[in-house]
């Protein structure tokens, strides 16, 4: 992805024009983002099936499958990439996903980390983080723009979070694979979401990235609410509060690790029988 398109990817709805929401995220009756009856169908096959699913404020989920379960189109539905043939999705108790185009939903709270980072490579650690900020993307208001005492307390709030502090003055293009999908996530943080979705986000670390990534996965949960689709048990068996299965585009099961590694459905799933 160039820079200019990188650049467009985490511009502020308002640039874009987008129809603000103002009514906020409503969670007091529990849930922040509900998925009622979705299906989805490409060229006659059901990505998606009849999908239902509930996901609480602050939860640190995790969503497994095979191959073709309908993990991605259910976040390409949640995000507005891809609209649902019938059903509905809701985040919090008022925010009609099915009716907001793909900025206004990153504008809304819901940001999205692919599974190859994106970053700026010739700017610093600093500087990517920066230009992530929720701000007024435009030209005139950019060149304008300064960064106040507030502004550079929440970057560096933000890489103490992702624990790349010391890296802060080093280009983005000299981190190691882990550190980068660290960074993107930091750039999400500067959106100021309430629900995370990331993409097998650890595939391709070290164990030690790996492990580390556990652990700001953890300290997030709370703060925000994150799913998180990935394919290595070990890590979704370290970090998840609760793990649904999807399979053929409907939710199999839904648990403890515990309990889904001992659902006899789940296993003749995974191996194939």
């Amino acid at each position: 992805m160039s820079e200019a398109a990188a650049r467009e990817h985490w511009d502020d709805p308002v640039a874009s024009g987008a129809r603000m929401l103002t009514e906020g995220v409503d969670t007091k009756h529990h849930g922040i983002l509900y998925l009622d009856g979705i299906s989805v169908s490409f060229d006659g096959f059901k990505a998606l099936n009849n999908l239902s699913l509930v996901v609480d404020p602050g939860e640190l989920r995790c969503v497994i499958g095979p191959n073709g379960a309908g993990k991605t189109t259910m976040m390409d539905v949640v995000t507005g990439k891809t609209r649902p043939d019938i059903g509905s999705a809701f985040f919090g108790q008022t925010i009609d996903l099915t009716r907001l185009t793909e900025p206004e939903i990153a504008g809304a709270g819901i940001g999205r980390k692919f599974q190859k980072p994106t970053v700026f490579e010739q700017h610093s650690v600093f500087e990517n983080l920066e230009l992530a900020m929720k701000t007024d993307k435009r030209v005139g208001p950019t060149l304008r723009a300064r960064l106040d005492s507030a502004a550079r307390d929440r970057i560096s709030a933000t890489l103490e979070t992702i624990k790349l502090l010391p890296e802060a003055g080093r280009p983005a293009g000299m981190l190691s694979h882990g550190q980068k999908q660290w960074l993107e996530i930091g750039m999400l943080l500067m959106q100021e979401p309430q629900l995370l979705l990331l993409d097998e986000p650890v595939a391709g670390m070290t164990d030690d990235e790996t492990m580390r990534s556990a652990e700001l996965f953890v300290s997030l949960a709370g703060k925000y609410t994150l799913i998180v689709v990935e394919h290595d048990m070990d890590f979704v068996a370290r970090i998840a509060q609760k793990v649904t299965v999807l399979h053929e585009g409907s939710v199999l099961a839904e648990g403890t690790m515990d309990s889904i590694q001992q659902n006899e459905q789940v296993i003749e799933v995974f191996l194939g029988r």
